[in-house]
């Protein structure tokens, strides 16, 4: 919500600094999505439905895993944007390896994978090193008032930006290049997008915190049954337990669109597009919802669209359309994933950010994402389930999970 007398666009210099490293970074994910892109080079080298699976767990499974541990680290630290710079250089590296390792390895393909998938992880971890740092570092310097319209404004103009990258993916998957010559593009300009954004958000000027007893890793889990007692906070773990299982299916839209319904390498461009093309229609939407009823709106609006998402998925693949008509009607898959899924950023970072008092910040941020980040591990079991049952199983047990998850949204606590 704008203040009066404040103009739309009357950002300060730190709250531009951090948009403009959400833009850098979604163009970053046009270009590596790990539910799109990277699954589609997985699928292209042949690769289990379990380790396809794997993918989004390890990437957002790894951001979550050592926040409980990097809130530890934190907690005492009056500025924590040098532990954020510090895990851009390890992420910058392991970009570039994962650069390397799609170059020159991708004739070797299980020897290709597991160092991709090895450079996957770490760079995971080193984001979730970084990410507890970067919430600490917005919640200091945006008003919670403006946050909302914040990291909506990253997300419009980002998800714009983002679409641009899918047309470019779309061009060079159907382009003269040569497999992997075309991937290794892709993630090279991937990766000069994130390391814009890591250098941006690296500017910000971070005001101070006051001094607060630093307290070690065991502390901090000796702690967690305490976190546990404050019933709102209990009921919203409750329901990011349920998401992270139910977003299962997320992880194959791509593969049995590649699989499946024997959609061309290059759809994988469109789908990015697709997925991109939606966030700015989105976001807009998501934010008025926040402005006017509260996070806790967003987050059962939101399920209610990916539960819509995996039912849409689960009817084409059933009824297998014609070709000329399989594409537009598989589209919306992505399209409504899309838009759930930025209705979940915003919805769970205004939150969590709400639901934390000042003085513990750090150890509600990092309990949250340090419990649920095993559940991310689903998909992977998903990719068990398809190599069984095949992937409409998959996408009715994401209904089945994300039908509880809406119940479960409707005991949260009011934030507005």
């Amino acid at each position: 919500m704008t203040r009066p007398g404040r103009r739309r666009w009357d950002w300060n210099r730190n709250e531009w600094l951090g948009i403009l490293n959400g833009w850098a970074v979604f163009i970053g994910d046009g270009f590596m999505s790990s539910t799109v892109v990277i699954a589609g080079f997985a699928t292209r080298l042949g690769a289990p439905n379990w380790m396809i699976g794997l993918l989004p767990g390890i990437a957002f499974g790894g951001w979550l895993l050592p926040q409980l541990f990097i809130a530890s680290r934190v907690r005492g630290r009056p500025y924590k944007l040098p532990v954020y710079r510090s895990a851009a250089l390890v992420r910058t590296a392991t970009y570039i390896t994962m650069i390397l390792i799609t170059a020159f390895l991708a004739d070797q393909p299980a020897l290709c994978l597991t160092l991709f998938l090895t450079a996957m992880l770490v760079n995971a971890l080193a984001s979730g090193v970084s990410g507890l740092p970067f919430l600490e570092v917005v919640s200091k310097t945006v008003p919670s008032e403006r946050r909302p319209r914040y990291f909506a404004t990253r997300n419009l103009y980002g998800g714009l930006l983002a679409f641009g990258a899918g047309i470019l993916v779309r061009q060079i998957l159907a382009g003269d290049l040569a497999f992997p010559l075309d991937y290794t593009l892709i993630f090279s300009l991937g990766t000069a997008a994130y390391v814009l954004g890591y250098w941006i958000f690296g500017l910000v000027q971070e005001p101070p915190d006051a001094p607060q007893p630093a307290q070690g890793f065991r502390a901090e889990l000796r702690s967690i049954p305490v976190t546990l007692q404050d019933r709102p906070f209990r009921a919203f773990l409750h329901l990011r337990l349920l998401l992270a299982a139910a977003s299962m299916s997320e992880s194959f839209y791509a593969a049995n669109a590649l699989r499946t319904l024997n959609f061309p390498a290059a759809s994988l461009g469109v789908f990015v597009m697709a997925v991109m093309g939606a966030a700015p229609l989105a976001n807009p939407i998501w934010q008025r919802v926040a402005e006017r009823r509260g996070s806790r709106r967003i987050l059962r609006y939101a399920t209610a669209v990916s539960v819509l998402a995996a039912f849409w998925a689960l009817t084409v693949t059933v009824l297998r359309p014609p070709q000329p008509l399989a594409l537009p009607a598989y589209l919306p898959v992505f399209m409504l994933s899309s838009i759930a899924a930025q209705g979940f950023n915003l919805g769970h970072t205004n939150y969590l950010l709400n639901l934390a008092p000042d003085h513990a910040r750090s150890r509600y941020i990092g309990t949250l994402n340090t419990l649920i980040a095993p559940a991310l591990l689903f998909p992977a079991l998903g990719g068990l389930l398809a190599d069984w049952l095949g992937y409409a199983a998959v996408f009715t047990a994401s209904i089945l999970l994300g039908l509880a998850a809406w119940i479960v949204g409707g005991q949260l606590k009011r934030d507005a």
